[in-house]
């Protein structure tokens, strides 16, 4: 599931990280890449014990904690602490997929990536290329959103970050590791809890939406893993 969240960073938070990545001090991309991934990746990065990546990801988990959508679509067990790049002139990252495991910069905590985000700093018009391009069975997806926005997909899919040609593209990314770590069931929940949310709006609580309440909750907890 590819799912597209606008306005996750309120005004006033995306000018405070725009300050705060302008200033930055970046370092090598390549020095958290994986095996697969270190001879396609070129690219900036903060580095994660740093101040401004530090504030930078706190303000990043408290959106995403007050966004009911991604709460809906990645069932979260555990979010890593965000991450940051910037992607100028001939930076790109090539086709990959993420690790399968990683480890959070912070807690040191072992995550499984099941859900992989990223969350736009750079409007679309700041930048010339730097397209996320997911692929899966549809074909592949282009992604460049307004700054604030964010877009979750699989980790299982694979996914580049095509060459920037002018300007600068900030970004957040991050992994989550879900309750439900199978794509086609997560999709299932939140369509399942989409309709819910719609139906309760133009019909109230009638009975036959307690019942498919009630069958969504129950297919959570045959499917969930605490």
């Amino acid at each position: 599931m590819l799912l597209h969240i606008p306005e996750v960073l309120t005004r006033e938070e995306l000018a405070h990280a725009r300050m705060l990545l302008a200033n930055a001090d970046w370092q090598d991309g390549r020095a958290t890449a994986g095996h697969q991934a270190i001879d396609v990746k070129h690219n900036l990065q903060l580095p994660a014990t740093g101040d401004t990546a530090r504030e930078l990801a706190a303000l990043v988990q408290r959106a995403l904690a007050r966004q009911p959508l991604f709460m809906s679509a990645a069932l979260p067990k555990v979010v890593m602490t965000p991450m940051f790049n910037c992607y100028q002139r001939g930076m790109t990252y090539g086709n990959h997929v993420d690790n399968a495991v990683r480890t959070d910069p912070l807690s040191g905590q072992y995550v499984r990536t099941d859900v992989s985000s990223t969350l736009f700093f750079s409007e679309p018009h700041e930048y010339e290329g730097g397209e996320l391009v997911v692929e899966d069975t549809y074909g592949s997806h282009r992604v460049k959103l307004p700054a604030g926005d964010l877009i979750v997909y699989p980790s299982t899919s694979l996914h580049r970050v095509e060459p920037v040609h002018s300007g600068a593209r900030l970004a957040s990314f991050m992994w989550t590791q879900s309750m439900v770590r199978d794509d086609a069931q997560r999709a299932m929940l939140f369509d399942m809890d989409m309709a819910i949310i719609s139906l309760r709006e133009k019909v109230g609580n009638c009975q036959e939406l307690v019942t498919l309440t009630a069958t969504y909750h129950n297919l959570l907890r045959q499917w969930a893993e605490l």
